[in-house]
């Protein structure tokens, strides 16, 4: 027999993910800034820091973009690790499994902190709802 329960009326949705372009463009503006900022404390010598930041970022982005930002997130900070990051500096290079690698690694950061959030926000919204009793 299915009992049929009214739902509180404080029950709140979870948060709909920021567009996809809005994502893209905070990816862009947010990888110019950083390794704007690691050229400048000299730790762009070592594209492990880079990469590392990078998909920090790209982690933080995921949590408030949807699983289709993810792709272009992670192509537009490898394209600003490949281009600011790595050797030669300033062109646009395709370096075989390096750049798989690093795109793969991007890729995961995004996609991780995108289902991070979007169970976080389930589980908490689960928690909210409650029966109402009349």
């Amino acid at each position: 027999m299915v009992e049929w329960r009214y739902v509180s009326r404080e029950a709140r949705a979870v948060p709909e993910p920021w567009a996809a372009p809005l994502i893209w463009t905070a990816a862009w503006a947010g990888a110019f800034g950083l390794v704007h900022v690691l050229d400048l404390l000299g730790a762009l010598d070592s594209t492990g820091v880079a990469l590392a930041s990078l998909s920090l970022l790209a982690a933080l982005l995921g949590v408030r973009g949807s699983f289709v930002a993810a792709p272009g997130t992670a192509v537009l900070c490898w394209g600003f690790l490949n281009f600011f990051g790595a050797y030669p500096t300033g062109e646009i290079s395709w370096a075989g499994h390096r750049d798989v690698e690093w795109i793969a690694c991007l890729l995961a950061a995004a996609l991780i902190g995108t289902a991070t959030a979007r169970i976080v926000h389930a589980r908490a919204a689960y928690r909210r709802i409650t029966p109402y009793e009349s």
